[in-house]
């Protein structure tokens, strides 16, 4: 099947992945640092993200059954207030919605999907019901291959299928350095991903967020809280209809 890969949607995703070599080339504190010194000066505006980077925001105490989203800095949401996240955005609309999950904010600054795969276990503590696997962008980042992607992120499908938890997969692009072959065979992976294993496919995380300035923060790398809204919008879409469908 030929697969078509819009240049500006690829152009606007690349500008996007491109930006967030601060998440997979530098330290976290030093990506903290840099987040942190483009906010505003107020101490309210410049909250401290490290619990939400570093460890599940769920209490483990909470016996609810679970939904982990398994992801980067953009996950984590670095540079925002845990409150403000896309995960804990999903955990308002659960709540508001009448649906008994906790989310678990399993976002790693610097993540890539071998990352991911490494502490997958961790990540699935718990009643784990679904998975939303975030991870890709500093993959391609690095140029690393997408067969190196593809086996990865089959491998964290594969494992939580095995333990019945239902996964969804969020979608990235390749930067458009590594030349157009890279650019395509990166953006298949996902949809291919997809069909091979019958998991729910959102296409692009950052859509109507990748490249816009008032959508992303000082730093051009992550999305602002309206920009996280906006990426609880495109998870959520994909993820209401499997939670009512399996329900608590």
């Amino acid at each position: 099947m030929k697969v078509h890969v819009r240049p500006l949607a690829v152009l606007v995703a690349a500008t996007v992945v491109l930006s967030v070599a601060a998440c997979g080339s530098r330290a976290d504190d030093r990506e903290d640092a840099r987040a942190h010194a483009s906010a505003p000066s107020s101490a309210s505006a410049a909250p401290d993200t490290s619990t939400a980077a570093a460890s599940p925001t769920t209490p483990a105490t909470d016996a609810r059954p679970r939904i982990v989203v398994l992801g980067d800095s953009l996950t984590a949401g670095l540079g925002l207030r845990v409150s403000d996240s896309y995960p804990s955005l999903l955990q308002e609309r659960l709540e508001a919605e009448g649906l008994d999950f906790a989310v678990v904010n399993a976002g790693v600054s610097g993540d890539t999907s071998a990352g991911g795969l490494a502490r997958l276990d961790w990540a699935l503590h718990g009643d784990v019901r679904v998975l939303v696997v975030a991870l890709g962008a500093n993959d391609g980042l690095r140029g690393l291959p997408a067969e190196e992607l593809q086996d990865n992120l089959a491998h964290i499908i594969e494992r939580a299928q095995a333990r019945g938890i239902r996964v969804i997969l969020a979608g990235m692009e390749a930067p458009p350095n590594y030349g157009r072959d890279y650019i395509v065979s990166f953006h298949r992976v996902y949809p291919a991903l997809a069909a091979t294993y019958h998991v729910a496919l959102v296409p692009f995380l950052l859509q109507g967020v990748a490249g816009s300035e008032t959508l992303n923060q000082r730093d051009g790398i992550h999305p602002t809280a309206a920009g996280a809204r906006i990426v609880a919008d495109n998870v959520w879409a994909v993820l209401k209809p499997i939670i009512e469908r399996s329900g608590s």
